[in-house]
């Protein structure tokens, strides 16, 4: 059975793909650069270092890449971080994990600082044992590092018996780097054969549907052995 279940949060948890989307198509326009908002939505999901160098030359991100995120980052808090809302049942689902003693872990690409506030925007400060941010790792998404960050917090879980959360298929990728097996939710705006290609196991509509259907997902106890765990 899985001792640790760790979650993605931006469109896993919160719904915040769009708005970031949104961030960075000004911020990369205010530096010169006007991109399409559909190509940077479906590079949401990765940090930032990962993420310029679809749009950006080297020598770009080397010469304004730090200020072009701090920028991007005062835009979302100002622009779009105020209207953004939890998908439903996150909190719900959180304590139905409490209560087979699951330990609930996050994982995310955003900055230490945004981290806390999505946690009160999804009300679950006082559920989370473990979290990593973007602060803790030298490469985001698809990269493993935020997954092995957070395996060494939850201190002696062994990767067979923590299972991934995740709306893209980066996460799905970082997981199967770090040897994590991973469920998706279609929340985020990834189709669903992108998230199963990627490597998820299961996928459900959103939390709320995951919460549902626990019983019988790879997160309850009494089904871990028909999904290999």
């Amino acid at each position: 059975m899985a001792k640790a279940v760790i979650f993605d949060i931006d469109g896993t948890l919160i719904d915040s793909v769009d708005a970031h989307a949104r961030a960075w198509q000004d911020a990369l326009r205010d530096f010169g650069h006007d991109i399409a908002f559909d190509a940077i939505r479906q590079q949401i999901g990765k940090g930032g270092d990962q993420l310029m160098p679809v749009f950006l030359s080297p020598a770009e991100i080397d010469a304004k890449g730090y200020d072009l995120e701090n920028h991007r980052s005062k835009i979302f808090k100002e622009r779009y971080l105020p209207a953004i809302h939890a998908f439903p049942d996150v909190r719900a689902l959180f304590l139905r994990l409490r209560d087979d003693q699951i330990q609930i872990a996050l994982a995310s690409s955003a900055k230490k600082d945004e981290l806390v506030i999505y946690k009160d925007i999804a009300q679950i400060r006082d559920l989370v044992d473990v979290e990593a941010s973007s602060d803790d790792t030298e490469k985001s998404k698809p990269h493993p590092d935020i997954f092995e960050a957070t395996l060494v917090r939850l201190g002696g879980i062994e990767p067979r018996d923590v299972i991934v959360v995740g709306d893209t298929p980066y996460d799905a990728q970082a997981a199967r780097k770090a040897h994590l097996r991973s469920v998706g939710v279609l929340c985020g705006g990834f189709p669903e054969a992108s998230l199963r290609q990627a490597g998820c196991m299961a996928i459900y509509r959103d939390p709320a549907d995951l919460l549902s259907n626990y019983g019988t997902s790879p997160l309850s106890p009494r089904e871990a052995a028909a999904f290999g765990i």
